[in-house]
């Protein structure tokens, strides 16, 4: 009997989050997925109308401006924050003294919402109260920074609120990954003659590659969801010019009334992040095997 409610007892406990996930998490896919197939505007409707909405979001200029801006910005997010993330944990990495102070300021940024960074960051990069007003007061009158009131650099913005945000934590996962490099093999290489230069750059980084793995899914699932430091930094203008799919499927479902066309591009977004992950989880396990 006692055995018996061991192995029972947790089930129990994990019952109720396992359902709740189940439910709010699975079945609203589901349910979304289905939504996406029907004529559905303001209120979800039962008006079966198959892949039109998917062929009518791929028409749709402002969803293509979206898949742009998504590609830029993915991009230059992901490539800085690793470049810069790997850079911060080589310092860390040459035990300096300071180690313990700078850590935690440089993961400082993460512990904050995505909201808190893209107001701090709106207020910064505001000309009239921000950087150039700062310059300005300081008597160099000629500094001009104002992208984030212009069409063609606003995306540019959005970049750099969103590295500053995760490159910290960027830092930690590489910074995991060269402490636990064998220093065996480090000292065999330096014994050899090889500059430190070389020793990262042909031994270290190689063997890194699940770090950069891990940071790269990481980094693309936070830019293909981002919606929340979007809105607080630029709300997607000016105009269109920083609107991500995740803005355009909030603006088509809740505010443009089209609940169809608002599902479709979340299903698209889900595709995304699966079309990322699931290979990820495929080399993973087959590297578990292969152990």
């Amino acid at each position: 009997m006692v055995d018996r409610l061991r192995e029972w007892v947790p089930r129990l406990v994990l019952a109720p989050s396992f359902l709740l996930i189940l439910v709010f998490v699975y079945g609203f896919i589901l349910y979304s997925g289905y939504l996406s197939m029907t004529n559905s505007r303001m209120l979800p409707s039962n008006d079966w109308i198959g892949v039109a909405n998917y062929v009518k979001l791929f028409k749709l200029k402002h969803w293509n401006t979206a898949l742009i801006n998504l590609g830029l910005f993915g991009f230059l997010y992901i490539a800085i924050s690793s470049c810069l993330g790997l850079l911060l944990a080589i310092l860390l990495d040459q035990k300096i003294r300071a180690e313990g102070v700078l850590r935690p300021i440089f993961l400082y940024p993460m512990a904050l919402s995505f909201i808190v960074t893209g107001t701090a960051w709106k207020w910064f990069l505001d000309p009239g109260i921000g950087i150039e007003a700062t310059m300005h007061a300081w008597g160099w009158e000629s500094f001009q920074f104002n992208w984030i009131k212009d069409r063609s650099m606003a995306i540019y913005t959005v970049v750099i609120a969103a590295v500053w945000q995760s490159s910290g934590f960027v830092m930690a996962m590489f910074l995991a990954g060269l402490r636990g490099v064998d220093t065996e093999i480090l000292k065999a290489a330096e014994m050899e003659g090889a500059s430190k230069f070389r020793i990262y750059r042909k031994i270290v980084i190689p063997m890194m590659r699940p770090v950069f793995l891990s940071a790269f899914v990481v980094l693309a699932h936070l830019a293909i969801k981002a919606y929340d430091l979007v809105i607080a930094l630029t709300g997607g203008g000016p105009g269109r010019a920083t609107e991500l799919p995740a803005t355009f499927m909030y603006s088509y479902t809740f505010t443009r009334n089209q609940m169809g066309v608002g599902a479709s591009s979340a299903i698209i977004m889900l595709v995304m992040i699966f079309s990322i992950i699931i290979p990820y989880l495929y080399s993973e396990m087959k590297s578990g095997d292969s152990k």
